[in-house]
């Protein structure tokens, strides 16, 4: 939910985001310069994560297939990742504007057409959690949430995480 609103607060029309989820105490380890930075003081409980950016998507490559380039070293706990998307009210399927069209205004032809944001994260240990705003209800109090709102993105983000041994 952090992610989210973090995502909220940079509005509308971002590009897609990943994120690797590392124990903030590992991460103090390695770096406790950044203890400062983060403006932690006193113990960190042992379960905190800390989101680290990674760097953007290459936007020539389908979604589907950057996430199956994706490995993570042993040290991250988990991945994250935020992205906009349309969808069509009462139905499961997701738009997405001809390349070079303006997408908001081609959003706002699409009958029954709602933008939404999706954050999705996932654990070495299987769990997983999931939040959607939609533009139309764009208020912190009007985000859902859940495990299994987008089933198959926690999926794919959970198969980043798997050994290829």
């Amino acid at each position: 939910m952090e992610l989210e609103r973090h995502a909220a607060g940079q509005g509308w029309d971002q590009p897609i985001r990943v994120y690797a989820l590392v124990a903030t105490t590992v991460l103090l380890e390695r770096e406790p310069a950044l203890a400062e930075m983060l403006g932690l003081s006193g113990a960190v409980d042992a379960d905190d994560l800390t989101p680290v950016e990674q760097e953007p998507l290459p936007p020539d490559i389908p979604l589907e297939e950057a996430l199956g380039r994706m490995a993570w070293p042993e040290a991250v706990t988990g991945c994250a990742l935020v992205m906009e998307r349309l969808v069509l009210k009462g139905s499961d399927v997701t738009l997405e504007p001809p390349r070079g069209a303006d997408a908001a205004q081609w959003a706002g032809a699409q009958e029954g057409a709602e933008e939404i944001r999706m954050v999705a994260g996932v654990l070495r240990d299987g769990s997983r959690h999931s939040a959607l705003r939609m533009r139309s209800h764009d208020s912190d109090d009007q985000v859902l949430n859940g495990q299994d709102l987008v089933p198959a993105l926690t999926s794919a983000l959970a198969l980043t995480l798997e050994d290829d041994e």
